[in-house]
């Protein structure tokens, strides 16, 4: 199986990235299925279809050509499959502390249960191999980034937190029954949350995989969108995702430097050419602007048509491994990919067996072999596009 992310700054053109390729993967005998990780699906939109049709489809797969299902997720649907006594329990408790019942549905749809869904969805063609091609039109960068760090966050949750709270609570909960009308949590809620957690095992494993996942940026030649591009590759790297293209969109034809968008022109080669230096050796994939909307299936066609050439869109146009732990000098070195950044932008912290990396509001806990994570004396420097930490010395406390 492949599955093939297409993330960036909204507005570059994911969709129509994400649409064109899977009708070529299709159209190469493929059994494919395009996800829209977005919660303003514009997937149907990019097809021409009618929603009337997914509408009565409640968010599953549907078939829009030979080989080729796209799927725009209901959450409303999913929360009556995945999270019926999570969010019976949070929707209580909201209307215990005096809002209206339906607002309190309402609003117990958390930030976090649209991703876990989708995540559900893909382990789940994963394993039953109903696919063999995922492609997934992701939501704009920061958005993206959160549902790829979620089943890390979970796991974190569930190993660290997860026994503890649920203990608290059985033990607290006859007590504070009797002097607050605030409901604890029970066992139902503990177990549902089991039940997800266990429904979404291996899925890090598999969007990790760079045999498996890779990810495509889409960008732009314009100075704000080539810095987003940045930051989501050193992101993505955090994260140990495999980043095999990038897809530079809109680039205006030869036969606009000599008209009104002749400054644009110019600029646009030089942005160009300084993403060909940022991002050496990913390949990076020209698109040229089209000269009306690219919508419905033929147009879509015509754009895999420009951004692949004869070229087979499921290959790996690139390998790299963004982590890379190796034994030095009596110690250990662990080499981490993050182009882009500065000493200033990174934040370490070791706890027990765990490696804390923080940038900006992201954070990745990264667990440490037993002879690694024994070491008392842990230094850090940047050597090129890696983060260098080196760990040496044991810890016989």
């Amino acid at each position: 199986m492949r599955i093939i992310f297409f993330a960036g700054k909204g507005g570059v053109g994911k969709t129509s990235m994400a649409a064109a390729t899977g009708i070529k993967t299709a159209a190469m005998g493929h059994k494919t299925v395009i996800m829209s990780l977005d919660v303003a699906h514009s997937l149907s939109d990019i097809f021409d279809l009618e929603h009337d049709l997914l509408d009565q489809n409640r968010g599953q797969p549907i078939e829009v050509s030979t080989n080729l299902w796209i799927q725009e997720m209901d959450i409303q649907e999913e929360i009556e499959k995945n999270w019926g006594d999570i969010h019976k329990y949070i929707s209580l408790i909201l209307n215990t502390s005096g809002i209206d019942e339906i607002l309190a549905e309402e609003l117990a749809i958390l930030p976090g249960m649209e991703e876990v869904s989708l995540l559900l969805y893909i382990n789940s063609y994963f394993n039953n191999k109903e696919f063999d091609v995922i492609i997934l039109d992701c939501a704009p960068t920061g958005e993206s980034l959160r549902f790829i760090s979620m089943p890390t966050t979970l796991e974190w949750y569930m190993k660290k937190i997860f026994k503890w709270e649920r203990t608290i609570a059985k033990y607290a909960r006859p007590v504070i029954k009797r002097v607050s009308n605030i409901p604890l949590p029970g066992d139902d809620y503990f177990e549902a949350i089991a039940a997800l957690f266990k429904r979404l095992k291996g899925v890090d494993k598999v969007l990790s995989d760079p045999d498996i996942t890779t990810v495509r940026l889409v960008t732009n030649p314009e100075k704000i969108v080539l810095k987003e591009t940045q930051r989501a590759f050193m992101y993505f790297c955090l994260y140990k995702m495999n980043i095999d293209g990038i897809i530079m969109n809109r680039i205006l034809p030869d036969d606009a430097e000599s008209g009104y968008f002749k400054d644009w022109s110019v600029l646009q080669k030089q942005y160009i050419l300084k993403a060909e230096e940022l991002f050496r050796p990913i390949p990076i994939f020209p698109v040229n602007l089209f000269n009306s909307e690219v919508i419905g299936y033929d147009n879509l066609k015509g754009l895999a048509d420009k951004i692949y050439i004869d070229q087979d869109p499921l290959k790996h146009f690139f390998k790299g491994e963004p982590y890379n732990l190796i034994k030095e000098k009596g110690g250990y070195k662990l080499l981490i990919k993050l182009p882009f950044l500065i000493k200033k932008d990174i934040e370490l912290n070791k706890i027990s067996d765990e490696l804390i990396i923080r940038i900006g509001s992201f954070k990745r806990h990264i667990l440490l072999p037993r002879q690694v994570a024994a070491s008392t004396s842990i230094k850090a420097t940047m050597e090129e596009q890696y983060v260098a930490i080196t760990f040496q010395g044991d810890d016989h406390d």
